[in-house]
């Protein structure tokens, strides 16, 4: 048996479904899928298809197949939702004339279309769904099995009208009794989207994993492109090398390098701000749709704040869970491994509760879904960890998690912490009384090891696992950055919500500056880990001349342990967003009387 480019399949052992438990569904820098999560999805599909060898399967995976196979047809219908595009999809028919719910899954940006999430649709047939997934328009390998037509329209309004053929399609195959949609990442915000623009209203519930509230916010706020995360999206889609472009349609190609060229920001925004959900939350909450959302605190895609932001102004029946890590990185286990190649049990809550959503609001089973809190936020790194023997560390307790009516409840005050000139030694403090008067200055334009993460996604996934980056403040490039530290603080501190820095900036070349803020919790051992981040550019500066500039980071829940620091570091550039400003020149912090540089902490 060959998979789908020609190559034998690969038999999955416990070190396959070991491999996706320890490690994710993501790997390298340069944004691609665990191969283990596709050598499981594609055995799945070579059995479903009476194709794979015996040996094949591990046990609990051929018991899942067998299962379904009892209870449900397959097959592998192209939707046509154009006269001239067909969407590659997978479907799964339940073999009972009792009338069923179905959820739809719009596949995920990356170049295998619906493919390597098999374990998520067959766990949802196991449960009694009838399931349609699809790839949307545009995305696949060249000439794939799991390839749609046409061009990429980054969710915009091509993707909602496809998403309603689908519809369509799944009401001729099933007569479901209801529609449900869960989507994970680019999945998430077409769900949304389909939902609040099917002209029927037939959606009945919405899932949306890693998902993003206002695309507009995630790759360009305080005037800062989010030119990392662009780069790799173009070059994830499955087109050949230098040939990207092809896969996008001609509009949305144009305002891709408009924003790589950083041109024409106006129409970067306005295209953006079609596809965010935000931008019809009231059309779902009309509607009245169930609305689960996920997310991670150090997102590298799709940023907290951004989708807290919008998930606050629902007013429809709503849950958001908030994870430790990065984008993707909690969900995946569940929908792309197994509980048998599991070792540790939290790592599928984020999976069997979404399921427990769909369930409540499809099946009309309660469970437990009625007395959850609205949010549920994990706090960054309370899980217990133990060295796994071969480098890292494995969890052996979870993470804590507290329960929320409303984000906004999280903080419930704040502290103020006054920006120092620099001493005698090189550092500077944070304090509780406020200095006005001094000015330190950096270099401008190079990366410091002071990054919001070394890879993105990546760097998240570990956090996930059990294995946060370490960082070493004393390692810091005093040059090309600015630090300001507490004492150390009696009691710790919880911080909950998002910080706000306000400070004045001076530029002596050029008319334009970017500064990338960062909060970091040093302990008595001189390690520092990351609590959260965020940029801001500045232009129509005038060199010489003051700029009084304030910004908010993203949220965060990050308890600081007794005897720990606070650090805030300032620099100019991070690999994550493009720099705007004059590499090697100087830029000057200063804090003036009645303007004093100062950070505001949110504490809950």
């Amino acid at each position: 048996m060959t998979t789908e480019g020609g190559a034998p399949l690969a038999s999955v052992t416990d070190a396959t479904l070991a491999d996706i438990a320890a490690n994710g569904i993501w790997r390298g820098a340069s944004l691609d899928i665990n191969p283990s999560v596709l050598a499981v999805a594609r055995a799945l599909l070579a059995a479903l298809q009476g194709t794979a060898p015996a040996g094949t399967l591990p046990e609990d995976l051929r018991e899942l197949v067998a299962r379904v196979l009892r209870e449900a047809g397959v097959t592998f219908p192209r939707i046509a939702v154009t006269d001239e595009i067909g969407l590659s999809a997978i479907a799964i028919k339940q073999k009972t004339s009792e009338p069923r719910p179905v959820v739809i899954v719009p596949a995920g940006w990356n170049p295998y279309g619906w493919m390597p999430f098999m374990v998520g649709y067959l766990s949802l047939a196991a449960r009694g769904y009838h399931v349609l997934a699809y790839t949307p328009r545009g995305f696949g390998e060249t000439d794939g099995p799991f390839t749609s037509d046409g061009f990429i329209g980054v969710a915009g309004p091509d993707d909602w009208a496809d998403g309603s053929k689908v519809i369509d399609h799944a009401e001729e195959l099933f007569t479901p009794n209801k529609v449900g949609f869960m989507g994970l990442s680019y999945g998430s915000g077409i769900s949304q989207l389909v939902a609040a623009h099917d002209k029927k209203d037939r959606v009945a519930v919405v899932a949306a994993l890693s998902t993003w509230g206002n695309l507009a916010t995630s790759l360009y706020d305080n005037g800062t492109r989010h030119e990392k995360a662009v780069e790799l999206l173009i070059g994830f889609t499955g087109a050949e090398k230098g040939k990207e472009h092809e896969r996008f349609d001609e509009a949305t190609w144009a305002i891709l390098q408009n924003f790589q060229n950083g041109e024409k920001m106006d129409e970067v925004v306005e295209w953006g701000t079609e596809r965010s959900p935000e931008t019809y939350v009231d059309i779902t909450n009309g509607r009245a749709i169930p609305t689960f959302y996920s997310n991670t605190w150090h997102e590298s895609l799709f940023p907290a704040g951004e989708a807290i932001a919008t998930f606050e102004k629902l007013t429809v029946p709503k849950h958001l869970n908030l994870w430790i890590g990065d984008h993707g990185a909690p969900e995946g286990v569940g929908i792309t491994g197994f509980p048998g190649g599991t070792p540790f049990w939290s790592y599928l809550a984020p999976t069997t509760e979404t399921y427990a959503w769909l369930d409540h609001h499809l099946l009309g089973k309660s469970g437990d879904v009625p007395d959850w809190p609205v949010v549920n936020s994990q706090v960054m790194f309370t899980y217990k960890t133990r060295p796994t023997g071969i480098g890292g560390d494995r969890i052996v307790e979870a993470a804590r998690r507290e329960p929320l009516r409303s984000w906004s409840e999280a903080t419930t005050r704040t502290e103020t912490w006054y920006l120092s000139g620099a001493e005698g030694n090189g550092g500077a403090t944070l304090s509780d009384k406020p200095s006005a008067g001094w000015s330190r200055e950096f270099t401008a334009g190079h990366e410091t090891t002071a990054t919001a993460m070394d890879d993105i996604m990546e760097t998240g996934q570990k956090e996930w696992f059990g294995n946060p980056k370490p960082y070493d403040p004393a390692g810091f490039e005093p040059d090309r950055l600015l630090v300001w530290s507490t004492e150390e603080l009696a009691g710790g501190r919880r911080v909950r919500g998002a910080a706000g820095l306000r400070l004045t900036v001076r530029v002596e070349e050029g008319d334009a500056a970017t500064l990338v803020a960062y909060l970091f919790d040093v302990a008595p051992d001189g390690t520092a880990r990351i609590i959260t981040h965020e940029p801001l550019t500045v232009t129509d500066l005038a060199p010489g001349t003051d700029r009084n500039v304030d910004w908010t980071l993203q949220p965060a829940a990050y308890d600081l342990a007794d005897g720990h620091r606070l650090a805030l570091v300032v620099n100019s550039r991070d690999r994550l967003y493009a720099f705007t400003g004059t590499e090697d020149s100087t830029t000057t912090i200063t804090s003036p009387t009645g303007q004093e540089a100062a950070l505001e902490l949110p504490l809950g």
